[in-house]
């Protein structure tokens, strides 16, 4: 089994999406039988929701790892509820941090979580400074844990 992670912008734009896309389909096909494969991801909007839909379209499997319990309530947005009870839906794995709210505490957990459990992490990142939880913190946690970590951001992405 391959485990790989994803962090990344809540904020791509639009046109960035297909971009970052292909890169993440490139990185998936590299890691081999897609069987074998299980993406793990937190599914908030931007890169972690593109990154869940390209795993279970290359026909790997769907770790979900949700910073609260009120998450869906509170934190995803009307334009990304669809999406995000479809992955949730087709998800094998489900854990739930143990959290009421979604918050700073809540979000490096799941972090934590993602980075500790993977093989490789993606990180769709512009390579800005980030606040603490943020892309930036992620991808210093990984390295810090000795977790492989693939930078996207490919020419012609943005942040909106």
């Amino acid at each position: 089994m391959t485990r790989i992670g994803v962090t990344g912008h809540m904020n791509i734009t639009r046109d960035s999406v297909p971009l970052i896309r292909q890169e993440i389909d490139r990185i998936l096909s590299a890691a081999g039988n897609p069987e074998a494969l299980l993406g793990v991801s937190c599914l908030a909007r931007g890169a972690d929701s593109v990154f869940a839909q390209a795993v279970l379209d290359a026909g790997g499997r769907l770790e979900v790892v949700l910073p609260s319990r009120s998450y869906r309530d509170r934190k995803v947005t009307p334009d990304h509820a669809k999406l995000f009870d479809e992955l949730v839906a087709r998800a094998a794995i489900v854990h739930m941090m143990d959290f009421q709210d979604a918050g700073r505490e809540a979000y490096e957990a799941a972090n934590e979580v993602v980075v500790g459990t993977c093989d490789k992490l993606i990180a769709i990142w512009d390579g800005q400074p980030s606040e603490k939880g943020g892309t930036g913190t992620v991808v210093e946690l990984a390295r810090v844990k000795g977790v492989p970590v693939e930078i996207i951001w490919p020419l012609g992405a943005a942040r909106g």
